[in-house]
């Protein structure tokens, strides 16, 4: 015989006081009722119910015996929420497009901390510093730098993105320190070929010393451009996330702080607020309250 079912018919008899009314709960007998009763009262090895024509109460151990069932049908209902909730979990791979440098090195952490919570779940990050059209391009999730003007697909700011400039002691020994934006000619700037095809950095600077038609070594990649800059080569214009730590340690010196560009917002990008999976926006929550922290422990 199932003995929870046995609990269940117990607690139910005691909570109605009647094996008929019981056995309607259930749709069996009376007498099938009385069985699941005997049946607790033999592992027990004493009565659990003082019976009597009018009325039954409950024995001495009955009264504690129903305090146990209670607290075994409690735990057994939250055992069967729990197995649902893991039945159910999300589940399935999410894509996701990202900038290289802010992918690489703030976004990649924060996907590893996602999968070890959500272990039904995978993530394929693309990075690359070209355009992305959110609507057409099929990711699930796209991060983007800058103010957004396009009202198709929905955005909220994740964090910001600073710019600053910066050359190695050993370089700036050399060519001295630009005093103001004007004397960057003057200097080797290391130009970053992404800015003249898709973003508006270089249209705000007063200076053309960082255009790739004026920069010797430019490239398309910001690492690429700080392994140059560690080699006193010139003066670098790239994300603080990118050389924070050379900063710390005295390996790049930060100049023309009053000149740098305006902080920009990163966004994270979606088709729809309505019609969104629970993967998605479990990953979204998860990236924007782990970002926001960082910045509260930051400052």
């Amino acid at each position: 015989m199932d003995r929870l079912k046995s609990i269940e018919v117990f607690v139910e008899v005691v909570d109605v006081g009647s094996f008929t009314k019981a056995a309607d709960k259930f749709g069996i007998t009376p007498a099938m009722v009385g069985k699941h009763i005997k049946h607790l009262e033999h592992s027990a090895g004493a009565p659990l119910l003082n019976r009597n024509t009018r009325k039954q109460s409950l024995t001495e151990l009955g009264d504690a015996f129903l305090l146990r069932c209670h607290k075994i049908l409690n735990e057994y209902t939250a055992l069967e929420k729990e197995a649902s909730l893991i039945s159910n979990a999300p589940k399935g791979t999410l894509s996701i497009n990202a900038p290289i440098t802010f992918g690489s090195l703030i976004l990649s952490p924060i996907v590893c901390d996602f999968l070890d919570l959500y272990p039904n779940i995978d993530i394929n990050l693309e990075l690359t510093d070209k355009l992305i059209d959110v609507a057409h391009d099929g990711y699930d999730v796209i991060f983007r730098i800058g103010e957004l003007t396009d009202a198709s697909y929905v955005g909220q700011r994740v964090t910001n993105y600073e710019l600053v400039f910066c050359a190695s002691p050993q370089y700036l020994n050399a060519y001295g320190i630009p005093k103001n934006i004007s004397e960057l000619t003057k200097h080797r700037c290391l130009g970053f070929s992404y800015w003249k095809k898709q973003s508006k950095i270089l249209s705000t600077l007063e200076t053309n010393a960082f255009d790739i038609a004026h920069s010797r070594f430019r490239s398309n990649n910001g690492m690429a451009l700080k392994i140059a800059a560690l080699n006193d080569w010139g003066v670098l214009l790239q994300p603080r996330l990118l050389i924070e730590e050379e900063l710390r340690a005295g390996k790049l010196v930060e100049i023309l702080y009053d000149y740098k560009p305006s902080t920009s917002p990163v966004n994270i990008l979606y088709k729809s607020r309505n019609d969104i999976s629970l993967k998605i926006r479990l990953f979204i929550d998860f990236v924007i309250k782990t970002l926001r922290s960082n910045e509260q422990q930051r400052y």
